[in-house]
């Protein structure tokens, strides 16, 4: 016997790479990571599978990422980096009167700096 978990869907002989649960009462799909062990209510599924995974009209399906797969940004990653660009753009002028102080304000605060990017410390310190 192989030692070598192969998909779950018929006919494909594939090794499994991610694990796909139902959870009936939340109507959901869980696609995740290969399980440790291979359980009864589960299904293993090849990577073509698990991509090309759809589920039944008014479920949901959560894909839970991999630690060896790349992150895709987010939009709130965008959001903080085209803010951060636009607070470098910013001349010091305007940044010192947005901070709601002049310059002194901004260097009480003002822990480190790399680059354009500062760390301030928490207000409340």
């Amino acid at each position: 016997m192989s030692s070598v978990r192969r998909c779950s869907r018929t006919a494909c002989g594939r090794p499994a790479v991610a694990t796909l649960t139902y959870v009936y009462a939340d109507s959901t799909a869980v696609l995740g990571p290969l399980a440790t062990y291979a359980e009864p209510h589960c299904y293993d599924l090849c990577a073509e599978h698990s991509e090309r995974l759809t589920a039944p009209r008014g479920w949901e399906v959560v894909r839970l990422l991999d630690g060896s797969a790349p992150a895709r940004p987010s939009g709130d990653d965008l959001e903080a980096l085209a803010n951060a660009v636009r607070e470098a753009a910013r001349p010091q002028k305007r940044a010192a009167e947005a901070g709601g102080g002049g310059p002194r304000a901004v260097d009480a605060l003002e822990v480190a700096r790399r680059g354009h990017l500062r760390v301030l410390r928490s207000p409340d310190n």
